[in-house]
């Protein structure tokens, strides 16, 4: 079985970004840059089911300008097989990667295909879902196990209520949350041997879809500024300032 996994690039976790002069985007010009957080657990996840020789081979994808070719080199470093960059320099919204990786699944036939649940950068939590719908395929959100037996994939899924376990036939999608597993690191010889794996470049306009955005951002601002805490001298005095200040009580 063939698993695909889809990457996005996006500025490094640790990095605080700041909107630009004229507060129409985010200025992250010269940031560090890294594969998304719950991208690098999908992969991680295909990488030890093809470990327990439950999928013969693990195909990363990223939807992006040349750039994304470093996050996908450090996925080959990690353990998958071969890469495929879908070409564009546009800022692309999910419903427009969605169609880019249904082109992707039509030409490569995967048994599996996850993505992580959400970018920390657009937090949209739309892909999976978006792509579940244009290619009819059972999907499993916000996964924190995963089991694939007789054909079939178990996914227990983190909903408000607590846990959900669905079985799903293959081909499945699968979106994955923060405690499905904790990725590998990358050591030195497997990324000398990612530099030998093969990239495949596919230009977007190859699949002929509509890319146009939908969504178009009016404004972006900084959190508002925290204010900082206060002691009070008893409870009196506390419960005056919950009622009265914060008015969290009446």
């Amino acid at each position: 079985m063939k698993i695909l996994v889809a990457i996005k690039r996006v500025v490094d976790y640790n990095v605080k970004v700041r909107p630009t002069s004229d507060g129409k985007s985010v200025d992250i010009a010269n940031t560090k840059k890294s594969i998304n957080p719950f991208c690098e657990i999908a992969v991680e996840e295909a990488i030890r089911l093809k470990e327990a020789e439950l999928a013969t081979e693990v195909v990363v994808v990223s939807v992006g300008p040349d750039a994304v070719q470093e996050q996908l080199r450090t996925a080959m470093a990690l353990g998958a097989d071969r890469a495929i960059q879908v070409k564009t320099e546009a800022d692309l919204e999910p419903l427009a990667i969605g169609k880019a990786l249904k082109a992707v699944i039509e030409r490569e036939d995967p048994g599996l295909v996850m993505l992580g649940k959400q970018s920390i950068d657009g937090d949209n939590n739309q892909t999976g879902q978006i792509l579940a719908a244009l290619t009819n395929m059972p999907q499993g959100t916000f996964a924190s196990h995963v089991a694939i037996a007789d054909k079939r994939v178990v996914v227990t899924r983190e909903v408000d209520g607590g846990l959900q376990t669905l079985s799903l036939s293959l081909p499945a999608i699968i979106t994955t949350d923060l405690r499905l597993n904790e990725p590998r690191y990358a050591s030195l010889p497997n990324i000398m041997k990612a530099k030998r794996k093969p990239l495949f470049v596919i230009d977007l306009n190859e699949f002929g879809i509509d890319s146009e955005p939908r969504v178009v951002t009016t404004a972006v601002e900084s959190p508002a500024q925290r204010q900082p805490g206060i002691k009070v001298a008893n409870a009196a005095e506390l419960v005056d300032k919950l009622k009265n200040e914060a008015k969290v009580i009446t």
